[in-house]
């Protein structure tokens, strides 16, 4: 590397390359678009060529751009690696966590856990990042992740608490209100956009509901549940949610087809920090006994 070449514009430059514009950019890292732009421009100055072509779709790497990303890219992964390793030496119990969970696990099954870890250890601070996506361990976007999946990434290690289910719900007031001759084929239903449609119960209502018959489409599992309790129609609900809102009735059994895993998950180089452990410990601990999850001896 060029000794003028300062690290934190090689920062900018991936942060680009990873979020794919200037303003997504910005937005991951904490600062405004200009800044981006700046540290972007002086990167290409020292080392007089040009990284993008600016498109009027947005920034495309030119072909120094990709070999400088690929160098770059490699030399990052490593400077995380060393960050983790150093991380990973500190066996106290103080500190921050960072423990990232989408919002329908968090309602349902995390927050009563978590208030008690933090009255056994008040020396720890607890920071929640509630997110549908699966935030970089890697890059300590979060250090503890708890997520809902059958298919758990592979280059993080945790362990299985049990499954989530998933059954079909209406409101007690809702169905009143269809009156007693009612079937299935009157229900209004309240669906997924696209940002669920990768579930199953999104695929088997795009599969067997008519379009006419779904009033109503929400982007999380939360709303999908508060709109069912409030008479928008019936739906699929996650059971632990359904559970908390007593005007709710259940229309069928838990469909297995539905059923999600649950895992509590780390990086490999943060499993043995104490304060990650002590919260995975606890998590686990809880979780594999919660009578609103599937167990595994019981699938």
């Amino acid at each position: 590397m060029d000794k003028r070449l300062q690290w934190s514009d090689l920062q900018y430059f991936l942060a680009v390359c990873e979020h794919g514009s200037i303003g997504a950019a910005a937005q991951a890292l904490g600062v405004n678009h200009s800044t981006v732009l700046r540290r972007v421009a002086s990167l290409e100055r020292s080392l007089s060529v040009r990284l993008f072509d600016r498109l009027p779709s947005g920034y495309a790497l030119t072909s120094h751009g990709l070999a400088l990303a690929a160098d770059v890219g490699q030399l990052a992964e490593r400077v995380d690696a060393a960050e983790r390793r150093v991380t990973g030496a500190n066996l106290q119990l103080s500190g921050t966590l960072r423990l990232t969970a989408p919002d329908a696990l968090l309602q349902s099954l995390l927050l009563a856990p978590l208030a008690r870890f933090r009255r056994l250890h008040p020396q720890l601070g607890l920071e929640l990042v509630i997110n549908n996506t699966m935030l970089s361990l890697s890059k300590r976007e979060a250090d503890v992740a708890v997520r809902g999946s059958n298919r758990p990434p592979g280059h993080l290690v945790g362990r299985r608490v049990g499954s989530v289910q998933t059954a079909l719900y209406a409101s007690r007031d809702y169905l009143a209100s269809l009156g007693p001759s009612a079937n299935e084929r009157d229900y209004q239903w309240v669906g997924h956009i696209d940002a669920l449609s990768q579930l199953a119960s999104a695929k088997w209502v795009q599969q067997n509901v008519p379009a006419d018959q779904v009033g109503l489409r929400v982007d999380n599992l939360v709303s999908l549940a508060d709109a069912v309790a409030a008479g928008a129609g019936v739906g699929w609900i996650l059971c632990p949610l359904a559970s908390q809102r007593p005007g709710l009735v259940q229309l069928r059994e838990p469909c297995k087809a539905f059923n999600t895993q649950v895992w509590v998950l780390t990086h490999p180089d943060l499993r043995r920090v104490a304060r990650v452990k002590a919260l995975t410990d606890l998590l686990f601990d809880t979780l594999s006994t919660h009578p609103q999850l599937l167990h595994p001896d019981a699938n």
